[in-house]
């Protein structure tokens, strides 16, 4: 059986329906795209882990009884011969990181940058920053000089600044008197122009980390514990040419400001600058690490869970023999 014989017959038999049908709707359902690639993201994460010669397994997202505060990632992972089981999480990229920091403003552009100088390779730390990414953001994105040099802001910034426009002229608020007569489409427009040609030169990555608060989490704020997994994997793909993961341990990231237990909503690991080839190029802090050993070789086995605790998920919708 061809694989999209296979494909054909899985559609037909999950989803009551043709190959055609299945795509369209796919095609028209971005929520949908985002949970297919999730899983695309899972299952190459797991042959990953499987090709280092680690046992993985799922964990059960709905548990039998209270769920173990240890247990929030989505696979257990351990080396054979080792027989201690770990937690790992799974997570993507944001995907609005460059919108999110402005940068289609040049002033955000360049204070983003001298912000995360650390993170960037070409930046020589000994000598004064500043310069320096002026010079990168006029030799690759000259477009700032001039066709790019006034201020945008989203519609309904402008909107609610005009509500209120302060009677001391200000570089805002003739940035602002400029956008009055622009439509919600148009400011889109030329928001997401910007975003394209700044994002053909560089990508940020960035984590976004948020959950739920609840007397089962034993979480303070809405983001994860350090202990609920002992690994976390980002796959950058939305800003990579390819599927591809960093690894952390969550201990060795900074904690949230509000409480030392817990991670940061938000972690910038770094960028994905292109090259004079259209080659990307990835720059990374040192928390994070391209190989899954080197991270692996930090977990304490202190912090191993306790197999008995383990809840495995081994449903699937449809057999391999159904296929």
């Amino acid at each position: 059986m061809t694989i999209f014989e296979k494909l054909t017959r899985f559609v037909e038999e999950v989803f009551k329906t043709t190959v055609e049908i299945f795509l369209e709707a796919l095609q028209l359902s971005p929520n949908a795209q985002g949970y297919v690639s999730g899983s695309i993201t899972e299952l190459l994460l797991k042959k990953k882990l499987e090709d280092y010669g680690f046992e993985v397994k799922r964990i059960r997202e709905k548990w039998e009884g209270r769920k173990h505060a240890n247990h929030h990632g989505d696979f257990y992972f351990r080396r054979a011969e080792e027989g201690r089981w770990y937690v790992m999480e799974s997570k993507g990229v944001k995907s609005n990181s460059e919108k999110w920091h402005k940068l289609y403003n040049y002033d955000s552009l360049k204070k983003f940058f001298i912000t995360q100088a650390e993170k960037i390779g070409w930046v020589d730390q000994e000598t004064a920053i500043e310069p320096q990414i002026i010079s990168w953001i006029y030799e690759n994105l000259p477009r700032f000089e001039q066709d790019y040099s006034t201020v945008l802001y989203e519609y309904e910034e402008v909107q609610k600044y005009l509500e209120n426009l302060p009677k001391r002229e200000t570089e805002k608020s003739k940035a602002i008197i400029a956008l009055r007569d622009f439509s919600r489409e148009q400011l889109n427009h030329k928001i997401a122009e910007r975003l394209r040609y700044v994002m053909s030169k560089v990508k940020v990555l960035e984590t976004h980390f948020v959950s739920g608060i609840s007397v089962t989490s034993e979480r303070t704020q809405a983001t994860p514990r350090k202990e609920e997994f002992n690994m976390i994997s980002i796959d950058i793909f939305l800003k990579y040419k390819e599927h591809k993961f960093l690894f952390a341990n969550p201990k060795q990231l900074e904690s949230s400001g509000e409480d030392a237990n817990h991670l940061q909503q938000n972690y910038v690991m770094g960028f994905v600058f292109t090259d004079a080839q259209d080659n990307p190029v990835l720059h990374i802090s040192d928390e994070w690490s391209e190989k899954f050993t080197e991270v692996y070789e930090t977990i304490h086995p202190d912090d191993a869970i306790n197999e008995g605790d383990m809840q495995v998920d081994n449903r699937r919708l449809i057999t391999e023999e159904a296929l």
